[in-house]
């Protein structure tokens, strides 16, 4: 197939030759008055070791699905699914890979954030919920930071081979190794996998089939004959990075990661994907303990793209020459960013400079001739270009038994389109966080923080194939402010942490189901819910593991002409527990139960609708052959319950009659799958 790039034409403004200046300014000042930053956290949940437990496939919206109360799926596929934190999805988020922002192309999400890493490349990743980190742009109600695997000295290497259920395969491999002078590692994955079944045993083109029956309307949505037994995806992915020591305590760090997807199957939306092209890019230079008070200087200069048409190709309605269209998107992140840390007296210090550029870009053209679909109205985004330039600074402190974190970032941005408005924007984000320490296994925390994001361009600037300008290109930026309560126990016999929230939500932007002309609108919502986890160590070898979360979401009041005041994307009360039994050294049974609410709470005036409870079974045994050899067989589903995670909330672009019924995308049936880790 021949690849048509869309062309990006803008130029950068001089943006990060600004903020380079000021950055090494910054370090000047600082280098000669002996200041020093460290590092600090915020409340956050670190997930460990996600390359050895994302086993039934490389998603990583499922491996934090799976892993944090607090995020629910949004199912678009078998792969690249997207996740919400606390009912917030889209830019209301951020994801950071090694400390890259990262975007999709798509404005309906066939490509989101997490869907350009794979789960074999990862270290760890850090779920911040809340508006608690200031170090990333646009991080509002929450973030996801990814730290892939690193470089070591000694040789290393891992295999990965997992074999499933509708035929999934998948492999991975990485090798690492180096000198006192350079660490080099490369990390290899491809996987792919047929459509898969729900538990009626519906493929994904015959849920489509049996959504749209006999309907007239519904039938170009179909698959053609020749497609409905089509791959679901096939994914390939490589990573490779260096670490060269260049002096004492200093560090260059190199970081290349592509990601290759093909034929992405998403049932429930009128097109699939091509392809999914993405690239992440990173150079960064470290230097550590300057001195006893500077201890850390960090200056990165990070790039990512992705290339994203979706077409009708796969579907009856490209029989039609008139319909057989694409929307092809590209879009492009790069930043840079230093970072300072210091330690003064007591005091651990951040300070860093932020500035980034994303250009977004889209055009609608006839799939088999190249030609626009309508003269002079060819653009789906046209030239779209956010800039950005930030300061920020924690500092972190103890007094007696209370940890406490103060932070701060400053913003300025601008967001400008080639035909449309400009706008400016700017916000000062702040939080405070304590934690008081009853004794050394108990703990209370109260967090208080605000944070804003800015609108992006299909929210700003988005105009659909026949013309109509769905973007509202006056819209406010979004600020969130919450509060955070909690308690948490960690204790030799076992661990508990439950958290609860309220999120006042001050123009959040919303889109109106039917509206055919500026269909986003700034509203005011709250959010308040509570997650639960916890192990419970039974014995030295069985341990039970829970989870639990719920979330509410009310507009302050209904949108003009409907009446329904309830948020979208809140899913019910859901949870889950597990038993598991280590037989043997590093031999672990689990058993799982996964359980959901039904949602009844619901904005069924912006195409949500009534989900039935449900509830699913999984089993997984994992047996160290040896120190070098694990095996794992397991099944999720293990009932092959029919059941559906993810509402239809108009955000999403879905298949519908143009009722009040929309298609729902069923979540695979009972999945069987085997693993084999080979270490050295």
């Amino acid at each position: 197939m021949t690849r048509t790039k869309v062309q990006r034409n803008k130029p950068l403004n001089g943006l990060f030759e600004k903020t380079l200046i000021l950055s090494f300014l910054t370090y000047a000042s600082l280098h000669a008055n002996e200041v020093n930053i460290a590092t600090l956290n915020v409340e956050s949940t670190l997930i460990t070791e996600v390359a050895q437990n994302a086993q039934t496939s490389a998603d990583v919206a499922q491996a934090l699905n799976d892993s944090v109360p607090s995020i629910d799926i949004s199912r678009r596929s078998g792969i690249a699914n997207d996740i919400l934190i606390r009912g917030q999805k889209r830019d209301n988020i951020s994801v950071e890979v090694d400390g890259t922002k990262v975007y999709g192309a798509c404005p309906n999400r066939m490509d989101p954030p997490v869907s350009h890493i794979v789960a074999n490349q990862i270290e760890t990743i850090e779920v911040i919920e809340g508006p608690f980190d200031v170090e990333t742009f646009g991080t509002m109600s929450g973030g996801i930071k990814i730290t892939t695997k690193q470089p070591t000295k000694e040789l290393k290497g891992q295999i990965n081979l997992g074999v499933g259920s509708f035929n999934y395969k998948k492999v991975g491999a990485t090798l690492s190794g180096g000198t006192d002078v350079i660490r080099l590692s490369v990390t290899l994955s491809t996987e792919s996998s047929n459509q898969y079944k729900d538990g009626d045993g519906n493929t994904i083109a015959q849920q489509v089939d049996n959504y749209a029956g006999t309907n007239p309307l519904l039938q170009g949505v179909k698959y053609k004959p020749e497609y409905k037994d089509l791959q679901a995806y096939s994914k390939k992915s490589a990573m490779v990075k260096a670490f060269v020591t260049t002096a004492k305590n200093q560090e260059l760090r190199l970081s290349y990661t592509g990601n290759r997807s093909d034929n992405i199957l998403y049932g429930n939306s009128k097109m699939d994907a091509l392809w999914d092209d993405s690239n992440i890019y990173s150079v960064a230079y470290n230097i550590d303990k300057l001195s006893d008070t500077y201890q850390n200087l960090n200056l990165q200069y990070y790039k990512s793209d992705a290339d994203h048409p979706m077409a009708t190709k796969y579907r009856l309605s490209s029989n039609n020459a008139m319909m057989d269209n694409t929307n092809h998107l590209t879009t492009q992140m790069q930043g840079l960013k230093l970072k300072n840390t210091f330690i003064l007296g007591s005091h651990k210090i951040l300070f860093g400079l932020d500035g980034s550029e994303r250009l977004w870009d889209g055009r609608y053209y006839n799939t088999t001739t190249g030609d626009a679909l309508t003269a002079g109205n060819s653009k789906s985004i046209d030239n779209a270009i956010t800039n950005n330039v930030a300061l920020f600074t924690k500092i972190n402190n103890t007094y007696g038994d209370f940890d406490v974190s103060v932070a701060a970032r400053y913003d300025t941005t601008n967001i400008s389109h080639a035909t449309q408005q400009s706008n400016n924007y700017s916000a000062l984000n702040a939080n405070v966080f304590t934690t008081y320490n009853l004794n050394k296994d108990n703990k209370l925390f109260v967090g208080i923080g605000q944070a804003s994001r800015v609108p992006d361009a299909r929210e700003l600037y988005f105009v659909s194939s026949n013309g109509s300008v769905i973007g509202t290109p006056n819209l406010k930026q979004t600020t969130n402010t919450e509060i955070d309560l909690g308690y948490e126990v960690d204790s030799d016999d076992f661990k508990f942490k439950i958290k609860v929230f309220y999120s006042d939500l001050k123009d959040y932007i919303y889109i109106k189901k039917g509206a055919s002309l500026n269909a986003f609108q700034n509203i005011d919502a709250t959010v308040y819910g509570t997650e639960i986890s916890g192990s419970y160590y039974v014995t030295d070898d069985a341990t039970i593991d829970f989870g639990v979360s719920y979330k509410h979401g009310q507009k302050a009041q209904a949108l003009e002409s409907q009446t329904d005041t309830n948020l979208a994307d809140m899913a019910p009360l859901r949870g889950n527990i597990a038993l598991n039994y280590e037989y043997m050294n590093n031999s672990i049974a689990t058993i799982e139960l996964k359980a959901s609410d039904k949602w009844s709470e619901y904005d069924s005036d912006n195409g949500e609708q009534e989900l039935a409870a449900w509830s699913i079974l999984n089993m997984k045994v994992k047996h160290a052959i040896n120190k070098k050899f694990d095996f794992t067989l397991g099944v999720n589903n293990l009932l092959d319950s029919t059941y559906a995670m993810s509402n239809t909330y108009v955000d999403l672009t879905l298949i519908t009659a143009g009722t009040d019924d929309v298609m729902l995308m069923n979540e695979p049936g009972r999945y069987i799958y085997t693993n084999l880790d080979f270490k050295f």
